[in-house]
């Protein structure tokens, strides 16, 4: 029951749907009385809460209606916003008076005494709340002069928060203007062999700095600026870089709420890669959760899309130029060209700010490393091809085409619920003929939304002729073809090959019959099919007998059989 009533509170008045209960109560093994059991525990808070709160169905879960109760969690949120927004106006009486306010609230972990699932969903995001709330106020105090009262307090949360370098120097700065540099010291050099046995990493710049602070002397008490840290750059307007979503959003609440997992404050770095073949909705979905948990991230929202006009990437320099002038500094002289002193410069910033960075488009390993935020407070989504794995870590969503019912969606949502009720029949062809695509469905709906005295039968006539597909999903700014090709340049994989092997047509193949079409030898031709598995330029397929199977997205056939005739790359070997 505390489980349930925690996830309905958590939810702020919106449903919260039967699946997700039963994972919260139950994880991957609810019972087969699910639903009852649910039913149950609602009844039995209905009885000890009414009338003065309320849960109420709202298929497909429930919700609760607490007007004029007071939650806890909704009184820290507010008394920490106005706490920090205190803080950056220099009104540090008023802001530790407010965060010790949101912080006396706290009694004991956040979600006791409820299932290890809910505390494991939700918990890390609001114990990264109460520690970051704590070493605000720690800021109020320390440019209040008050390093003597809050050094005790600071010892023991660095010993609870060993990882978070921000109260390091915190406790670094309060134990020298306390007199004791060589406990400053100690405390330093404590945090930095902690941090390299648990994350391979050496300290970030706010920590480095209050080294470098309490050697040549700088960490006297001295006024703070509004909204700066004690050791932190000066005060700067959040970036807000997202762009809008590209539209209405439809399905994808597994991937949604699995991208919104890996974005939950951990106390670790979190890295999170959406793939999937072109057109399949990366850069939606990533938007989508960007701006979903945005509140997340006070300190602001990047993004950067890494595709260039050329089918290419565009420079890294460039783009770290963009993020490091929308947090508040203009690289200037040789440092603009420098790509070592740009990603120093672009680490130090990020270090220790809870700042989100969207990075679409990815296809350089390297480039990717070079633009991945420093510190564990921020995070970092990534959309683009498989590989980029090795970078992210394992934290991977990988979209596959929608199913019929989410395609209508996509096609309605675009073109008009009515229209496309209205003839449901054209409307499915057209799905057919997009198979799962939402990009390729959006354009088919904008371009019925943009001609009203079309029918849906009109088009879906158009898309009948496979030769002329491609050119039909075109509509303004959007090209389901440049959109394949665009994609299939930024691989390293032989498109000639592909070419080679579009006479296979949409049935499945095995690596057999690639071997005897392509005339490679069945070694070099299996790693050519997973190297364009991993491309997402094929679809591995349902193995026949134990057999690898392999198969044609139908518009990515249709892009093969458009590519040129050529002779095979001379450097893949011929079969012996």
């Amino acid at each position: 029951m505390r489980t349930l009533l925690a996830a309905l509170l958590l939810a702020r008045g919106r449903v919260v749907p039967d699946s997700r209960l039963s994972w919260l109560l139950w994880g991957m093994c609810p019972p087969v009385t699910m639903s009852a059991q649910i039913y149950t525990y609602v009844s039995r808070l209905r009885k000890l809460l009414e009338p003065e709160v309320t849960i109420v169905r709202r298929a497909p879960g429930y919700a609760i209606e607490a007007e004029g109760s007071h939650i806890d969690i909704v009184d820290f949120e507010r008394l920490e916003r106005l706490g920090r927004t205190a803080l950056q106006q220099g009104r540090y009486d008023e802001a530790g008076t407010l965060l010790g306010q949101a912080l006396d609230l706290w009694h004991g972990p956040a979600l006791g005494h409820t299932t290890e699932f809910l505390v494991e969903n939700d918990g890390p995001q609001w114990e990264e709340g109460r520690a970051a709330a704590l070493e605000n106020r720690m800021e109020a105090d320390l440019a209040l002069g008050r390093h003597q009262q809050v050094t005790a307090e600071l010892t023991r949360l660095v010993g609870e928060f060993p990882l978070r370098e921000r109260m390091r120097a915190q406790l670094m700065t309060a134990l020298y203007r306390s007199g004791r540099q060589a406990d400053a010291l100690r405390s330093f050099h404590e945090g930095r062999g902690t941090l390299a046995e648990e994350l391979g990493v050496e300290p970030g710049a706010e920590l480095t700095d209050a080294y470098q602070a309490v050697l040549d002397g700088s960490l006297a008490v001295a006024p703070v600026p509004p909204g700066a840290g004690v050791l932190a750059f000066a005060s700067r307007p959040a970036p807000a870089m997202l762009p809008a979503e590209p539209g209405p959003f439809v399905g994808r609440e597994r991937e949604l709420a699995a991208v919104r997992r890996l974005l939950a404050p951990t106390g670790r770095p979190r890295r999170g890669l959406i793939t999937g073949m072109a057109g399949v909705g990366k850069t939606a979905l990533a938007l989508r959760a960007a701006h979903g948990c945005a509140e997340d991230f006070p300190d602001g929202q990047l993004y950067a899309d890494l595709a260039d006009t050329q089918d290419g990437s565009k420079d890294t320099r460039a783009v770290l130029a963009q993020m490091l002038r929308a947090l508040g500094h203009e690289a200037a002289g040789a440092a603009r060209h420098d790509l070592d002193e740009l990603v120093r410069l672009y680490r130090a910033r990020t270090d220790g700010l809870r700042l989100l960075v969207v990075l679409d488009n990815v296809t350089d390993g390297g480039q990717l490393s070079a633009l991945l935020p420093a510190g564990t407070a921020a995070a970092a989504l990534v959309t683009g091809h498989p590989h980029l794995a090795l970078a992210t870590g394992p934290h991977t969503v990988v979209l596959e085409p929608m199913g019929e019912d989410d395609s209508l969606a996509v096609l309605a949502a675009a073109a008009g619920t009515e229209r496309v009720a209205a003839d449901l029949p054209a409307a499915r062809r057209i799905v057919e003929h997009c198979d799962g695509l939402p990009l390729a469905l959006r354009i088919a709906g904008a371009r019925l939304a943009s001609r009203p005295r079309w029918s849906v039968g009109l088009l879906a006539g158009r898309l009948e002729d496979p030769g002329n597909r491609l050119r039909e999903l075109r509509f303004g700014d959007l090209d389901m073809g440049r959109s394949l090709r665009r994609w299939a340049r930024r691989t390293s994989v032989p498109l000639d090959m592909l070419r080679r092997l579009a006479p296979l047509g949409e049935r499945s193949f095995t690596v057999s019959a690639a071997t005897m079409l392509l005339g490679l030898s069945h070694a070099t031709a299996e790693d050519l099919l997973e190297q364009l598995a991993d491309a997402s330029l094929i679809e591995p397929a349902d193995p026949v007998g134990g057999v690898l199977q392999y198969r044609f997205h139908r518009l990515v056939l249709l892009y093969a059989r458009s590519l040129p005739v050529r002779m095979a790359d001379a450097a893949l070997p011929a079969a012996s």
